[in-house]
């Protein structure tokens, strides 16, 4: 049996980024706050909840440096944390904040801002405060036709897959008057979701590790799913099913961008054993 591992899997620039802030921060201070997950990976959060990183969800939680994760907070909360006197490590990454740039842009400009992505992720609500919260949040092409407006802009949330995003504008484009559209796509991403489709072409089964809150790894089981004979998402090795793997011959391997590298061939490891 054949295993391969996608390029591009497993962490990315921010997340990278965001860890070695973390890592710092936490040489400096005994105990932390993060405003959310540090990153959608449940075993790294467990792992730096140990070494003093707490995980809140309120601004009432906090008693000490507050530390902003990847995917940002909207510009009320960040003023709300310095009117507490909070020290601020801020670890958003850069390619969400020039999409928050571009959000705030576009609603200075007088534009009815149009964001694509997922609702419910914290990188959308943190963008939606850039617009004073009148975007709206679209994640299909039957959405993107209930919009009603004659001047339109829009951003899109960094992990999305750039194949529905252009579907989308598309349908957009259609329909509105004048329509201003900024990329907001992680290049990354971009990289990471052609590697997989490209591997899982070739392979009668895809691994896509990540944490199930993750987004962008759920894209790439979509993107999987759709392309393999067969695909699986999993966090662990815990998870994986000897039988999933009779009669196959070609495995392929990915991994979302909150993926650390030990784990993906710790992943790989257990499944050669397998063979």
């Amino acid at each position: 049996m054949v295993i391969e591992i996608a390029e591009n899997a497993g962490f990315c620039y921010g997340v990278m980024r965001a860890i070695e802030i973390a890592d710092r921060a936490l040489e400096k201070h005994k105990k932390i706050y993060s405003f959310g997950p540090i990153i959608h990976n449940p075993q790294v959060v467990e792992e730096y909840e140990k070494r003093g990183l707490k995980v809140v969800e309120s601004i009432d939680e906090i008693k000490g440096p507050v530390l902003i994760r990847s995917h940002g907070v909207s510009p009320q909360m960040y003023s709300k944390l310095k009117e507490k006197g909070y020290e601020i490590i801020d670890a958003t990454c850069p390619f969400v904040k020039e999409a928050q740039r571009y959000a705030k842009q576009l609603y200075d400009e007088g534009y009815k801002v149009i964001i694509f992505g997922d609702k419910d992720h914290p990188e959308v609500k943190a963008h939606k405060g850039f617009t004073d919260y009148t975007a709206v949040v679209i994640n299909s092409e039957e959405e993107a036709n209930n919009i009603k407006a004659t001047r339109v802009g829009v951003v899109c949330q960094t992990t999305q897959s750039v194949e529905r995003f252009g579907r989308v504008i598309g349908c957009l484009s259609k329909r509105i008057r004048e329509l201003k559209v900024f990329n907001t796509i992680c290049d990354a991403t971009e990289k990471r979701q052609k590697a997989a489709k490209e591997l899982a072409s070739r392979s009668d089964l895809m691994i896509v590790i990540g944490g199930k809150n993750s987004a962008n790894t759920r894209k790439l089981y979509e993107i999987c799913r759709e392309t393999a004979k067969k695909a699986y998402h999993i966090e662990t090795e815990k998870e994986i099913k000897p039988d999933w793997f009779k009669g196959v011959k070609r495995v392929g391997i990915t991994a979302g961008a909150s993926t650390p590298s030990y784990l993906i061939h710790r992943i790989y490891n257990y499944i050669k054993s397998l063979s």
